[in-house]
């Protein structure tokens, strides 16, 4: 969190190489400084264009925490994708789920509004466009709270602390 997915800092953010010297690897995709979760870092480029090209419909999966309790209009409207300012989206998997049991704790917390209801809401999404889920949730009013995400393709955070990672064979 407050970290950016990319090794050099941005003069604003600290990167990766802070944490990690790892020379010659490189995100396949992002994370938003405020959102949690996978990142995929690797030495191989055709591995990398192949997770992030958006013609390969590789699946994203997300949970957000979201602000207000999603109705069966909003939820549809994510299934059949809506049209952002920079167009339209694919459509997304989308489920209300309840909080994930393996969930680590947020620094800084979600601020809890005691009359503001909050839900979870498991995404699964094919493209990696800037802040899309979160973008897509506000469309249909269900702002994002908090975001992780869980998988790119096959992979997963199961079984990973915050701040963990593990190799990968080829």
């Amino acid at each position: 969190m407050d970290v950016l997915s990319q090794f050099t800092d941005d003069g604003h953010w600290p990167g990766l190489k802070r944490w990690l010297d790892m020379p010659g690897m490189y995100p396949a995709g992002r994370l938003d400084r405020d959102s949690e979760g996978l990142l995929l870092l690797t030495n191989d480029g055709i591995l990398q264009a192949r997770l992030t090209d958006p013609k390969s419909h590789t699946p994203k999966t997300y949970f957000a925490l979201v602000e207000g309790m999603p109705t069966p209009s909003a939820l549809e409207a994510l299934r059949l994708g809506v049209t952002l300012k920079d167009g339209p989206t694919r459509p997304a998997r989308v489920e209300e789920v309840a909080a994930p049991s393996w969930l680590w704790p947020r620094d800084p917390p979600v601020r809890f509004r005691a009359n503001i209801p909050e839900a979870w809401l498991k995404l699964t999404i094919t493209e990696g466009r800037n802040r899309q889920v979160r973008r897509m949730c506000a469309h249909v009013g269900l702002p994002v709270l908090r975001l992780i995400r869980w998988s790119i393709g096959p992979h997963t955070v199961e079984g990973l602390p915050p701040g963990g990672w593990k190799a990968l064979q080829p």
